[in-house]
């Protein structure tokens, strides 16, 4: 008797090769067919992430006006009347430009973390290990008993179909906070050892990022404290800007992680919206320029999110290939995924399908991790 062969729970048709496939309804395409027909997939892609974007008030593109303009990240948006930016922090309204985020006024939320925390990096930075003891850390060991003053930034230069946080695509639901009130927080309490910018991402409100970060480092110098200072980000920052970003994390013990989030240009657009060139262009800047000042303790580190379908061990050995490409020591760490927003419906990463991946990492690199254990199954 003839037995068809069994379908897994997650499994769709792919709109256009009509297979079977691990992929998301809210995509409707297979990652072969991403590599294979990008034509044909282009539309596909373009509808998911308007479906996406519409639910927030936000514009598929980047605004491209002719009047004011913004530099921070590199969708450069340019404003004509009743604009809005693709982050959604900033429009053009009555002939004025407004910016929900300033130099010294932001849209976040802050919170003290007690270290060692859930951080990318903290199975090699400071507040994990103890590395950079005593210049760096205040222990030979985890920083117990320490805090790291977290910053999560709402609005993105990105559109991942499967934001772990989109609560910071509501931009309007931000506290707005003024430099003072994190200078302070910072300055009344001993026990922060380092600072960390997230979100969203960090590079759409850089202005008071880097403004807050000096003051901070600062402040820390002249009391003889540590401050280190992290962010983690999808790295589509303008150049000029990730480049002082860097100098401080340097200068101060930190360290940036950029989530190198596909390989191929046009999976990394499926899933987030945006191509991956400068993203490139720009880990590569920080590789090149950085990493070898302070070898012992990484300034930079890589993340990749395993999405089911997607994400398989072609675009991890590609990765981890071109990361070995400026240094084999640069640490890795690949994540287990949690099925939410339009990607609800992706199973959870496997166990095996991880460890396949850390196997073929670890053939080009020597630092490499597997996160959020408890997510795989």
């Amino acid at each position: 008797m003839f037995v068809p062969p069994r379908r897994h729970h997650h499994q769709q048709t792919c709109t256009i090769c009509n297979q079977q496939q691990i992929i998301s309804s809210s995509l409707g395409v297979c990652k072969s067919c991403l590599t294979k027909y990008e034509a044909e997939s282009q539309d596909l892609i373009e509808l998911a992430h308007l479906h996406a974007r519409e639910k927030f008030s936000l514009p598929l593109y980047p605004p491209k006006g002719d009047s004011f303009s913004c530099d921070l990240c590199n969708h450069k948006c340019s404003f004509s009347d009743n604009d809005l930016s693709y982050c959604g922090l900033r429009y053009s309204k009555d002939g004025k430009y407004v910016s929900l985020s300033t130099k010294n006024l932001a849209t976040l939320d802050y919170y003290f973390d007690p270290l060692p925390c859930n951080c990318c990096a903290a199975w090699f930075c400071p507040a994990g290990t103890g590395n950079g003891y005593p210049e760096y850390a205040y222990r030979n060991g985890k920083e117990s008993g320490y805090n790291n003053l977290s910053i999560f930034f709402y609005g993105c230069s990105f559109d991942c179909l499967f934001c772990q946080n989109k609560n910071h695509k509501n931009v309007k639901m931000g506290s707005k906070v003024s430099i003072e009130t994190l200078v302070s927080s910072f300055k009344n309490n001993p026990k922060v050892s380092c600072v960390c910018f997230f979100g969203g991402s960090p590079e759409p409100q850089f202005n008071f990022a880097l403004e807050l970060s000096r003051r901070i480092v600062e402040i820390a110098k002249s009391e003889k404290r540590i401050a280190r200072i992290c962010w983690e980000w999808n790295g589509f920052g303008n150049q000029k800007y990730i480049e002082q970003a860097a100098q401080l994390s340097l200068q101060s013990g930190g360290n940036i992680k950029f989530d190198l989030k596909a390989w191929t240009p046009q999976v990394h657009k499926a899933l987030t919206g945006v191509d991956n060139k400068k993203v490139l262009e720009n880990f590569e800047f920080v590789a090149k320029n950085f990493f070898e000042e302070r070898p012992n303790l990484p300034v930079l580190n890589a993340t990749t999110l395993l999405v089911p379908g997607y994400i398989d061990l072609e675009e991890v050995e590609k990765i981890a290939s071109f990361i070995s490409s400026f240094n084999p020591d640069i640490p890795y760490s690949l994540l287990g995924f949690y099925p939410h927003f339009e990607f609800s419906d992706l199973p959870f990463t496997s166990l095996e399908h991880a460890e396949k991946c850390y196997d073929i990492a670890s053939e080009h690199l020597n630092q490499v991790n597997i996160g959020n254990k408890h997510l795989f199954r």
